[in-house]
């Protein structure tokens, strides 16, 4: 079912944006690594293994655009891909995972947190969640960090096909009362699924919107 909040024609023009060439620039595992802000930029981010390198090659239709992988904790740069010149999809390191030593692990998540707190061209935060298992405790830790720094974040729940139907409405649902009074989330949960396309259509537009980028 398409999502009231976009019409047809956005949903078109997103699907045509989302078509252009995409391609990796760089990992940055510093904050003066990074490329120069030029283009609008959206982020992604969530605990590891949540699916986010999965999400981004579903977006842009590539199946190795980013790198997947078993291991988590695998994505320990901040790494942009740019889709055409108009726009730079940016995947965050993963948080949340233990196979590392603790100086490793707050080396990554400052370099996270250093790059939401000053990117002039960041539009919006994807902060993807397991629709299995809906926000934990490390997730609440996320969002707490965002509303702080005023970084405006959009919740995206993944693997819907791993569950009911039901069961992803249900927790959209609960997600959405557990954000109602965040400053910083934007009011919409969008529920996703990387394996059969579900939501993908929404949440191109949602970026599309949320960053004015044109797909002409």
């Amino acid at each position: 079912m398409t999502d009231p909040a976009f019409t047809d024609e956005e949903l078109e023009a997103a699907r045509v944006l989302f078509q252009r060439q995409a391609t990796f620039i760089m990992g940055a595992a510093k904050i003066d690594q990074l490329p120069e802000p030029d283009l609008p930029e959206v982020a992604f981010a969530g605990r590891s293994n949540v699916g986010k390198s999965s999400l981004i090659n579903g977006l842009v239709g590539m199946s190795k655009l980013a790198r997947a992988s078993n291991e988590p904790g695998r994505t320990r740069e901040v790494n942009f891909f740019d889709l055409d010149g108009k726009l730079r999809l940016v995947d965050l390191p993963g948080y949340g995972w233990a196979k590392a030593s603790k100086d490793t692990v707050k080396k990554f998540q400052n370099l996270g947190r250093d790059y939401l707190r000053g990117r002039v061209t960041l539009k919006r935060v994807y902060l993807l969640i397991d629709a299995r298992h809906g926000l934990k405790a490390v997730d609440t830790e996320a969002l707490d960090a965002l509303d702080l720094a005023a970084v405006s974040y959009q919740i995206v729940l993944t693997k819907a096909d791993k569950i009911k139907p039901s069961e992803g409405q249900a927790m959209r649902e609960k997600t959405l009362k557990a954000i109602a009074k965040r400053p910083a989330a934007y009011p919409d949960v969008i529920l996703t699924s990387s394996e059969k396309g579900t939501g993908l259509p929404e949440l191109r537009a949602a970026i599309m919107v949320a960053t004015e980028t044109s797909p002409y």
